[in-house]
C-alpha cells in the first residue's frame, strides 16, 4: 500500500523492510531502523490532514466568491472555459497546508552556512504570502540543516584561499561550453584527481549536481531499454528516467526480493508486446537516501547485478565524503571493487562545499558521454573557483594536503553521527535510517507540528529543516537533522537540549521502545493540538 501520488512505502510496510539480508556479502553489521508507526499517531495524523483539507476547501469557496481575498495564482475570467492549469492536488496543497507554515522555509541567511550560521530576521502581514525584512539579524544560529557533511563550507582556511587564488588566475564564470572555449587545465586536473579519488579508469565532472542525473541518463539509455529504480530515488534520477524514453520499473526501497523479481520477470518476459529482450537493463540507487538517512544494500545489488548481466548507476550525492574510512562513498564503505559500479555519480555540492557533479567509470564510458551528454555539449562549464575548491578539499580528504585535517573530520563526521543518532534515541524520538548516515530523520507525522518544530527550534537559535509532502508520504512529515564534522560536542548537546525540551512540549516522542503505549489523556491532548 503506497501513499497515493507518490511511490513511498506505506505507513505499516516501512517497519518489516530491511530486516532480513544476505549477511555473507557484509564484512560488518548493517543495522536500519525504521521504527513502525503508533496506530494513534497515524489515526490522529489522518485526522489532522481531514480537519485541514475541510478547512482548505471552505476557504477555497470563500476565494471563489470573493468573501476571502485571493492570493494564488489562477485563470482569468475569459479563461474560465478552457482547460485549467492550476487543479491538482499539490497546488490545493500549497495553497491551504503549505502556506500556513511557509516561514519555516527559504529563511535568507547572511553568513557563510558553516557550523553556525546567522539569518536575516522577516514577518510576515498577511499569513506567509509576503514577507518583510525586519533589519534585525539573528546570530550564531546552530545550523543543523545543511549538507556540510564535512565542514568544507567556510571562508577561511587552505581551500578557500586556494579558491580566492584560482579567481584572481582564471576569473569566475568561463563563458562557454567544455567542448567550445571553456575546457580549463584546472577542469583536467580536476578529472584526473576524480578518477583516482574513486579508484576508476576516467571521470567527467559538470556545473550542476542535478543536471548530471537528468542529462547523461538520457544520453545512456533510450526506447528498448529497461530501468529498474528505487521508489525512493532523487527527483533528479527521476527526471533522468522519464527524459530517457525508457521503461521505467520501480522496486520497492532497498528490497532485494522486490528488485530481483522484476530482474527475472525483465529476463523471463522481454520487452511488452514484442516480448524482444530488452537492449540494456539499468539498475539506479543512491548511496545515501537524504530523506530515510538509509545506505543503500550495495553488496546485494552488486550480486544481483551480476547474476542477471545488468548495468548499475550508483548515485552518491550524499555518501561521497561522508561515508567509508577513507571518505570515498558508498563502494568504501562496505569494501567493494569501483569496478562493479558502471556508472559512479556523485556530486561536490555536499562534502565538498563546491557545486556540481561527476560521474567516473570506464574510459569508453566518459569518452562517450563527452561526446553525448546534454550537459557536457550544451552548459556552461564549471567555474574555476568551485574546481579549486573541489580540488583543495578532495585532496584533503586523501591526505595530499601534507595534513591529517581530511582523515581527522572523517573521524570526527563518524563520531559525531554515532553520537546523535545514539542520544536522540535514548530520548524517545522515532529516528529513520542506518547508524552511519549523517542524514537524521526524526518523525513529527502531524502537519500541525512541521510548522511548531521548526519554529520553535528556531526560538532556542537552532536552524533545522522540516519536511512534509511532496518530499515524503503525506504522513510521514519529518525533521531532518544533518550532522557535520564542524559540530563540536558542545553545539550537539546544545541541539539535543533544545529538542529535547521541544519534543517534550510537542509531545514528539513517539517511539515506543522505552516508553508504553500513550494513555487516553495523551490522545486528548493531541486532539487540541491539531484543532
Amino acid at each position: 500500500g503506497s501513499i497515493p501520488g507518490r511511490s513511498g512505502p506505506s505507513v505499516w510496510s516501512l517497519h518489516n523492510q530491511n530486516v532480513t539480508h544476505n549477511s555473507s556479502l557484509y564484512k560488518k553489521p548493517f543495522e536500519e531502523s525504521f521504527e513502525e508507526t503508533p496506530l494513534l499517531v497515524a489515526v490522529l495524523t489522518y485526522m489532522g490532514y481531514g480537519i485541514l483539507t475541510i478547512f482548505g476547501y471552505l476557504r477555497d469557496f470563500l476565494r471563489h466568491w470573493s468573501i476571502e481575498k485571493c492570493q494564488v495564482a489562477r485563470e482569468k475570467e475569459e479563461q474560465k472555459d478552457f482547460v485549467p492549469l492550476y487543479q491538482d492536488f499539490e497546488n490545493f496543497y500549497t495553497r491551504n497546508l503549505y502556506m500556513r507554515i511557509r516561514d519555516n522555509w527559504n529563511r535568507p541567511i547572511c553568513s557563510v552556512p558553516g557550523a553556525k550560521m546567522d539569518l536575516v530576521e522577516s514577518v510576515s502581514h498577511d499569513f506567509n504570502w509576503t514577507f518583510e525584512h525586519t533589519g534585525r539579524v539573528v546570530k550564531d544560529v546552530i545550523n543543523m540543516g545543511s549538507y556540510n557533511y564535512l565542514g568544507f563550507a567556510e571562508n577561511n582556511g587552505a581551500c578557500a584561499d586556494a579558491a580566492i587564488e584560482a579567481t584572481e588566475k582564471y576569473g569566475v564564470g568561463v563563458a562557454s561550453s567544455r567542448c567550445e572555449m571553456g575546457n580549463l587545465d584546472i577542469h583536467e586536473e580536476l578529472e584526473r584527481l576524480v578518477a583516482r579519488f574513486l579508484g576508476v579508469e576516467s571521470s567527467m565532472a559538470f556545473g550542476m549536481g542535478f543536471a548530471t542525473n537528468s542529462m547523461n541518463i538520457p544520453a545512456l539509455t533510450g526506447k528498448g531499454c529497461l530501468i529498474l529504480s528505487d521508489e525512493l530515488n532523487h527527483a533528479s534520477l527521476v527526471l533522468g528516467a522519464r527524459l530517457a524514453g525508457s521503461t521505467i520499473r520501480v522496486f520497492k526501497h532497498n528490497n532485494m526480493q522486490s528488485l530481483e523479481k522484476l530482474l527475472r520477470d525483465a529476463i523471463a518476459h522481454g520487452q511488452p508486446r514484442t516480448h524482444r529482450p530488452w537492449k540494456k537493463i539499468l539498475i539506479v540507487v543512491e548511496g545515501i537516501y537524504s530523506m530515510e538517512g538509509s545506505i543503500v544494500r550495495l553488496p546485494e545489488v552488486v550480486a544481483l547485478k551480476k547474476r542477471y548481466k545488468a548495468y548499475l548507476y550508483l548515485d552518491e550525492a550524499h555518501s561521497i565524503g561522508a561515508l567509508g574510512p577513507n571518505g570515498r562513498g558508498v563502494v568504501d564503505y562496505f569494501g567493494l571493487d569501483p569496478k562493479d559500479v558502471d556508472i559512479m555519480m556523485g556530486t561536490f555540492t555536499k562534502s565538498f562545499g563546491a557545486a556540481g557533479g561527476y560521474i567516473g567509470g570506464k574510459k569508453e564510458l566518459i569518452d562517450y558521454l563527452r561526446c553525448h551528454s546534454h550537459s557536457a555539449l550544451y552548459a556552461i562549464s564549471m567555474s574555476p573557483p568551485v574546481a579549486q575548491q573541489i580540488i583543495s578539499s578532495m585532496k584533503s580528504i586523501m591526505g595530499e594536503d601534507g595534513t591529517t585535517l581530511g582523515a581527522d573530520r572523517l573521524r570526527q563526521l563518524s563520531e559525531n553521527t554515532t553520537y546523535f543518532r545514539r542520544k536522540l534515541r535514548e530520548m524517545g524520538f522515532i529516528i529513520y535510517g542506518n547508524d552511519d548516515s549523517p542524514v537524521v530523520p526524526m518523525m513529527l507525522y502531524m502537519p500541525a507540528k512541521i510548522g511548531a518544530f521548526g519554529r520553535e527550534m528556531l526560538k532556542r537559535n537552532i536552524g533545522t529543516v522540516v519536511v512534509g509532502f511532496p518530499a515524503t508520504p503525506i504522513i510521514e512529515s519529518r525533521a531532518r537533522f544533518c550532522v557535520s564534522a564542524a559540530h563540536t560536542r558542545e553545539m550537539l548537546d546544545t541541539a539535543l537540549e533544545a529538542t529535547d525540551e521541544v519534543g517534550d512540549l510537542l509531545q514528539l516522542k513517539y517511539s515506543r521502545r522505552e516508553q508504553p503505549l500513550p494513555s487516553l489523556g495523551w490522545m486528548a491532548e493531541e486532539s487540541l493540538l491539531q484543532d
